[in-house]
């Protein structure tokens, strides 16, 4: 079989290259686009949805201010002082943000780095290096069958 001649029409390896990278860069192009305007919807509706979070949050509050007035009026309404039911109401919401700050602290406390990651991610300079014994002591996790 003889190789067919060139024809004028045919195109060459030039141009094959030059469409080539320039309907790839028309197709990123096209993606970048359909990015941002799925991004956009997803940031609209995201931020819709941070704004009635805050709403509810501060309709909430309002609520446990109104909670916390209606409280002290009961305990005026049993007898007591009114001054003395306000002052009731006032001690729990200080009792119960000790309580909270208290199970806080502890709970901060028990906050750790994360020793293995980092036992392990200084194995990696070893195992790239090829060496098969451990240089420290770092846990040896299962290997997969």
């Amino acid at each position: 079989m003889a190789p067919e001649p060139v024809r004028d029409t045919d195109p060459t390896i030039g141009r094959l290259v030059t469409d080539a990278s320039r309907d790839i860069s028309g197709l990123i192009q096209k993606e970048i686009q359909l990015a941002k305007s799925e991004l956009k919807v997803s940031v609209r509706a995201g931020g819709i949805g941070v704004g009635l979070f805050a709403a509810a949050a501060f309709v909430v509050v309002l609520a446990i201010v109104m909670l916390s007035v209606a409280i002290a009026y009961f305990i005026h309404w049993a007898g007591l002082g009114l001054h003395w039911a306000f002052l009731i109401v006032f001690g729990a919401y200080v009792l119960i943000a000790a309580l909270l700050t208290y199970i806080g602290v502890r709970k901060v406390k028990q906050v750790r780095g994360p020793e293995k990651a980092i036992s392990q991610g200084k194995e990696i300079p070893r195992a790239l290096k090829g060496n098969p014994e451990p240089t420290s002591s770092a846990p040896e996790l299962p290997r997969p069958s």
